[in-house]
């Protein structure tokens, strides 16, 4: 029995079952919510954070109930962001219930389906500030004991294109809201530029000093005595307000950094902490001369001390009294494996006096000879606010490297500088003043332990530019302190990494609230005593021994303390206390940080699209980016747009609207009838960083309508054939739906260019010349391959044509021609070729070369001077023409379907018909029946194995050599009314120059290379000859080419089918250039006017683009089977080892002395060479390698593979050839002196097989050493293989274990390895340090200057130096 809740007392029984029931009723009421929640629909909602331009990307998803009330919503909200619920707004965004913009109230207990939420569909919020504040983050409790969540807080992050990190830095793991605005701390970052995270921490060090940042409060800045730009106390006076009123999570310090001179390359250059100190402080002192602030450095910072020597015989001692500002402790004592413990210790150290004897005695003045001495240091004066440098950075005399000590060095909260205080130092009568002879031991006190920054001496650069750096200095007077010398720590500058590199912050703690903070950049959190403790260095585990190898590289770098002085120790300034002038600064400061939010909420706001605008007179298209606001009407970004494009004087405002456009696709989605007064934020679809679309600026005449372009519609360009004219027209734009069929098509076209649509044939062009005859008229044109921007050609005529197969129509072929023209712009020399216009002559097969003399006799003038282009063009194309003809006719053989083929393209005239005379068309159109010329008639060509390239690339001449007859107007769905239509984007100028556009952007391939591998097969796989297949269209004409041209350049417009090839291209330029092919180049010039020459004969012309520009120049072009070589000379023992010569030309099957002979009166005029026929070589260059020795009786592409721009080496000999078989080897021998340092010059061995021994001996006979005594070594790298001398004689592989020259690891199989040898039994120089140093500075250069890998290169640090005047001297030299 159990008590009831009477009190009485109830079975056991009774309560298990009341205790069923009500379990059984609660597992009721669960199932009946989780299934009305089933039936409940839900409310899709997607938050986009719009308070910080790094997440507005961020997509929030929300699967919600409708009965979600609207404050669970910003719960669940604030849960997924990170942020504090009811400090972030929520409002309607992307267009969905745009006319409530009111933010949702998040306290609210309205359902979700009640706040005008759609379930089913998705619903966009924005998440913006609340009342212009940034939205606040929820994180963790920093006092938790977990050390995981203090190592959270005291490790340096990652910061973005952070330079010097190293593995050693503690990862974080951040919420991606953290980045978004203040920390809960309260206290602000600082942005690091690059790689200023020393000046961050330096400066927030200053700014948490309250003496400090008083003390600067209270200097107020004349603005008619200085810019404020390079103010350094100014620019940290506003940094300090910014710091303590900013609203931001960090702030730029680059108005700092401006102030001390430095320019953008300064903010990559890492210094060190302390250093910046001393610069920084000495600058500061130079800015407040003659001020209140003058001495406030050295109130707050400067110590005393006293340097002394005393005589162990007399006690005299000689002294002199510095002063410091930073106290520098080593961590390791100079030869000691065994850190320091503590700051005391080192402390204790740092004023242990040494004593000098032996070679090392001290001169007494009193005793008049050299004794026995005690040298050490005693502090005078502790300041108010001490700073200790840990020198972890030291120099590895071994290695040769700068090393960082991450050894363990404790240091207390609270220090007792008393026991350290000299007492005694007035104790002692024999004491005395500095004499000669102390001023003979400055800077003779301990190098590792003391540095020379307690000199006190004037006019030393401490990194501060100064016109003048005189001053007098005060001489203090020592004193005793014999008062409490409690110091706290308040600043710990922490360095992450090595001494290569890394990254510092601060551990500070604050004197309003004793607590400590983490300023790690632009990242400030709360941290505990723990996290201090970590900063000490050293390992995290227990190891017995300490091993700084398994230290963390994390560790305290500066300590600053500060004295325990009730009657000293300032708060900080409040803000009824501020100075009027720091009151003023704060306001101005405020406004700026709002204008600033202001514009950022601008920003937010603003839709930013590209802007395209064919330009109505120009007719090319303009590309722009609008920025308007989403709240901004259509027409008033209507307006923006045409101001923009500059069409003020151009065309009026009513004549211009936007539309949505495809860029990519060339497509007008859709037009905005209507909608003139919608904001542009509905119709973008919201504020986006890309849109998958673009606008275009359209126009129309005054006497035209803008069409209406509905969503669903693509957009047609229609091209009328004309088989009579032989000519393709302009484009006109029809819009049509994909469920139209090809009937509804057809008739839909046939009211647009008034065609019959019972005879119409349409040509969809799919891709690029892939061309489709619609044939089912029930066919939709989804299902026919139409996309949102499509291409037709049309014809409807009367001919037979339409019966034939399309592939064998006469239509086919038009197309054909029509796709695969391009446009080129030839420049031909300034005079024809005299000389060489004797010499034309045609020399084809059935030709009849004497009459083409005569012809080209009649081409010159009167005075026997040559006639103009035109001239040529009217009577030797003609010529041309009918040689040509000739020859087809008889290699036709009677073959009727060639004639049938061949007439149907004798007679098609030009489009130019139409606009040039008719008599200049029939001479200078060449349309024929092309066929690849028999090798030997055709003298210029050069093949390559590769067959005629047929790709078809989109020409964009079209309307160049297409009929202008018709109209470009456009039309949709056009009613039998007629109406005006506006030109818009939709002429062909539009397609020409996007075209235009496209191939200025394309990759362009360069022919640089001659190729001869074969001969090509006059036939294709199906037997018959290329000629019966391929019809290659030529046609030229004079053209006047822009200004600047230059007098005497004649230009041709050429359009041509890019399937020709060069050669044949070449064959039709003869009658303009005046010589044959074989005389002339073509070199194709490319962006900043480079040429190369196409040599590639068999090549077609696919390459190139339309408008590209050819140049023609005078000269033999190679001939098949030549090759262009460039000669270089080899010079074994210059600095430089490999010279240009010249370029030469060797052909196939020439031997190897031929080639010389042609190149000795090159060589003689050129390169000013005298050289007889056996006293050179050549050899094989890769590289810059020299290899195979060609002999002379070597042929070209027998013995010797040659190739397109092929190199080859030229060896001057000092004597007759060695080299006079190829199973000889030849390598090239280098001796190295280990007792001089030095290598001995180049000097060739000839091998007559691959024996080491041999080898041995061959070296035994050039230098005399002893067989046994040999050792050698292979080079490595680039010859010639340079290496530091200080590294040759324990680097290289020497005297390796083999008995021939081809096996591992020698591997020398060809002519020209480098082979290093010496006499095992000389010594090595032993150097000094000096000696190694100077050496060392001068392999270095050597080893520079011939681009070669130095072996210990250290990075050139720069100096860090802060400019007073704001700008760098020009005439100082940079460290």
């Amino acid at each position: 029995m159990v008590p009831g809740e009477e009190n009485q007392l109830v079975p056991k029984e009774d309560v298990f079952w009341r205790c069923r029931q009500n379990i059984f009723a609660e597992m009721k009421k669960k199932f009946l919510q989780i299934e009305n929640a089933a039936e409940e629909p839900r409310v899709l909602c997607i938050i986009q954070d719009t308070t910080n331009s790094k997440t507005v990307n961020e997509r929030i998803t929300l699967n919600l109930p409708a009965s979600t009330p609207l404050r669970k919503l910003f719960e669940d909200v604030a849960n997924k962001v990170g942020y504090i619920n009811g400090t972030f707004d929520l409002v309607w965004g992307n267009g969905i219930n745009t006319a409530d913009m009111a933010p949702l109230d998040h306290t609210s207990d309205k359902s979700l389906l009640d706040a005008n939420f759609e379930p089913g569909k998705k619903n966009f919020l924005h998440l913006t500030d609340k009342d212009g504040e940034q939205p606040q983050i929820l994180l963790e409790d920093s006092s938790a004991g977990d050390d995981s969540v203090h190592d959270k807080f005291i490790g340096p992050l990652p910061r973005e294109g952070s330079v010097g990190s190293t593995s050693d830095y503690v990862s974080q793991s951040y919420s991606y809201s953290s980045i978004l605005n203040k920390s809960e701390t309260g206290y602000v970052g600082l942005v690091n530029q690059a790689m200023t995270c020393y000046l961050n921490s330096l400066l927030q060090t200053l700014f948490m000093t309250p003496e400090f940042r008083n003390a600067l409060y209270k200097w107020e800045f004349e603005e008619s005595e200085e810019d404020p730009v390079t103010s350094i106390p100014y620019q940290l006076q506003r940094l300090f307000v910014l710091l303590q009123t900013s609203k931001k999570r960090a702030i730029e310090t680059t108005d700092v950094t401006r102030s001390f001179g430095w320019d953008s390359s300064e903010a990559w250059q890492q210094h060190d902490v302390q250093e910046l100190c001393r610069v920084m402080f000495d600058a500061l002192e130079q800015k407040w001369k003659q001020t209140e602030q003058a001495d406030l450095i050295n109130e707050l910072y400067q110590g005393k001390l006293k340097d002394y020597v005393r005589c162990l015989e007399c006690g005299y001692e000689g002294w002199r009294i510095d002063t410091y500002l930073d106290i520098p402790l080593v961590i390791r004592p100079y030869g000691s494996s065994q850190a320091f413990a503590s700051v005391e210790e080192a402390l204790h150290a740092f004023i242990q006096p040494e004593i000098l004897d032996g070679p090392n005695q001290y001169f007494c003045e009193r005793c008049k000879k050299k004794c026995d001495a005690r040298k050490g240091l005693r502090f005078l004066h502790f300041p108010y606010l001490l700073t200790l440098q840990l020198k972890r950075f030291d120099f590895d005399y071994t290695t040769m490297h700068r090393i960082k000590l991450n050894d363990r060095m404790t240091f207390p909260e609270e220090l007792d500088m008393s026991t350290f205080i000299d007492v005694e130092d007035e104790k002692s009568p024999q004491t005395e003043s500095c004499t000669d002879s102390g001023a003979e031991n400055e800077g003779s006190c301990h190098s590792d332990q003391m540095s020379n920054d307690f000199s006190n001496d004037d006019g030393v650069d401490e990194g501060i530019c100064l016109e003048n750096n005189s001053g007098t200095e005060k001489i203090p007077k020592p004193g005793l302190e014999k008062n409490s010398l409690i110091y706290e720590l308040f600043s710990v500058m922490v360095h992450s990494g090595s001494a290569a590199g890394g990254h510092y912050y601060a551990c500070i703690k604050s004197f309003s609230d004793e607590q400590w903070y983490s300023f790690n950049d632009q990242h400030v959190s709360r941290i505990t005593q723990e996290d201090i403790k970590k900063t000490h260095g050293g390992s995290s585990g227990s190891r017995g021994y300490y091993s700084s190898a398994f230290a963390s590289s994390t560790n305290a770098y500066m300590l600053i303390y500060r004295l325990k002085d009730p009657a000293r120790n300032a708060k900080f300034l409040e803000v009824d206390e501020y100075p009027e002038h720091i009151k003023n600064l704060v306001q101005r400061e405020r406004e700026l940080e709002e204008q600033e939010k202001r514009q950022r909420e601008i920003e937010r706001n603003t839709c930013k699209i590209k802007l395209f605008c064919l330009h109505p007179v120009k007719q090319v298209m303009m590309e722009n980016k609008l920025e308007v606001h989403k709240d901004k009407t259509l027409k008033e970004a209507v307006e923006m747009a045409y101001k923009m494009m500059d069409l003020e004087e151009v065309i009026p405002m009513d004549c211009c609207r936007l539309v949505k456009y495809d860029e990519f696709h060339d497509y007008l989605e859709r037009s905005y009838e209507g909608e003139e007064d919608t904001p542009m934020g509905l119709l973008l679809g919201g504020v986006k960083s890309t849109y998958m679309f673009d606008l275009l600026l359209e126009t129309r005449r005054p006497d035209q309508v803008f069409q209406s372009y509905k969503p669903g519609e693509v957009m047609v360009k229609v091209h009328v054939v004309d088989l009579k004219a032989e000519s393709v027209a302009a484009p006109i734009t029809v819009r049509a739906y994909l469920n139209e069929t090809v009937t509804e098509f057809k008739q839909l076209i046939s009211k647009a260019v008034h065609l019959p649509a019972e005879t119409m044939r349409v040509v969809l062009e799919r891709c690029y010349n892939d061309l489709r005859l619609l044939t089912v008229p029930s066919k939709t044109l989804k299902n026919e391959g139409f996309f949102r921007s499509n291409k037709v050609f049309v014809e409807s005529s009367e001919t037979l044509d339409y019966q034939m197969a399309f592939t064998d129509s006469h239509l086919w072929k038009l197309l054909d021609r029509h796709a695969n023209t391009i446009r080129l712009f030839v420049l031909l020399p300034e005079q024809s070729p005299g000389s060489y216009s004797k010499r034309t002559a045609y020399q084809k097969a059935g030709g009849d070369s004497g009459n083409v003399d005569d012809d080209c006799e009649r081409v010159k003038g009167p005075a026997g001077s040559l006639k103009s282009v035109e001239a040529i063009l009217e009577e030797s194309t003609e010529k041309l023409k009918s040689l040509s003809l000739q020859q087809q006719q008889e290699g036709d053989n009677g073959d009727s379907s060639k004639s049938t083929e061949t007439s149907d393209f004798e007679n098609i005239e030009s489009p130019l018909n139409e606009r040039g005379s008719s008599a200049s068309v029939d001479n200078r159109e060449l349309e024929q029946h092309m066929q690849t010329s028999d090798p030997e008639n055709f003298q210029s060509e050069e093949r390559s194995d590769s067959d005629v390239n047929n790709d078809r690339s989109t020409s964009s001449v079209d309307s160049d050599i297409l009929s202008s007859s018709h109209s470009s107007d456009t039309l949709c769905n056009a009613d039998n009314a007629q109406i005006p239509l506006a030109n818009g984007l939709d002429s062909h100028s539009i397609t020409s120059s996007r075209r235009t556009k496209a191939n200025e952007g394309k990759k362009e391939t360069w022919d640089t290379a001659e190729e001869d591998s074969g001969t090509d097969s006059e036939y294709d796989e199906s037997g018959k000859s290329r000629g019966e297949i391929q019809y290659m269209y030529f046609k030229a004409e004079p053209y006047a080419a822009d200004e600047g041209s230059g007098e005497g350049h004649k230009w041709l417009m050429v359009h041509v089918d890019k399937r020709i090839t060069l050669a044949t291209f070449k064959q039709h330029l003869e009658p303009f250039v005046g010589v044959l092919s074989s005389h002339f180049k073509v070199f194709r010039v490319y962006a900043s006017n480079q040429e190369f020459e196409s040599v590639r004969l068999n090549e077609t012309l696919s390459s190139f683009s339309d408008d590209n520009k050819i140049t023609i120049r005078l000269g033999r072009a190679l001939k098949k089977g030549e090759y262009r070589v460039k000669v270089y000379q080899l010079l074994v023992n210059e600095q430089e080892p490999c010279k240009f010569l010249l370029d030469a030309v060797f052909a196939k099957g020439m031997t190897v002395r031929q080639s010389k002979e042609e190149l000795i009166p090159q060589l003689r005029e050129q390169c000013g060479l005298e050289l007889s026929i056996d006293r050179f070589r050549l050899r094989k260059k890769t590289w810059k390698n020299p290899g195979t020795v060609f002999l002379d009786y070597h042929i070209y592409e027998e013995d010797i593979n040659i190739s397109s721009n092929w190199e080859v080496f030229l060896e001057v000999l000092d004597g007759v050839e060695k080299m006079k078989s190829m199973s000889q080897l030849a390598v090239l021998s280098r001796r190295w002196r280990p007792s001089e340092m030095k290598l001995d010059p180049f000097q060739e061995v000839v091998l007559e097989s691959s024996s080491v021994d041999e080898l041995r001996d061959k070296l035994y006979e050039i230098s005399g050493i002893p067989l046994e005594d040999i050792e050698f070594a292979k080079g490595r790298g680039t010859f010639p293989c340079d290496i530091s001398v200080l590294d040759i004689h324990q680097d290289l592989d020497w005297n390796p274990k083999v008995s021939t020259l081809n096996v591992w690891p020698l591997y020398i199989c060809d002519d020209g390895a480098v082979i290093f040898y010496r006499d095992r039994t000389e010594e090595l120089m032993e150097l000094t340090d000096e000696q190694r140093n100077e050496l060392m500075k001068k392999e270095s250069s050597r080893l520079q200057k011939t681009g070669h890998r130095v072996t210990y290169s250290p990075r050139k640090e720069k100096a860090l130096k802060i400019y007073l005047d704001g700008a760098p001297n020009k005439d100082l030299t940079q460290d």
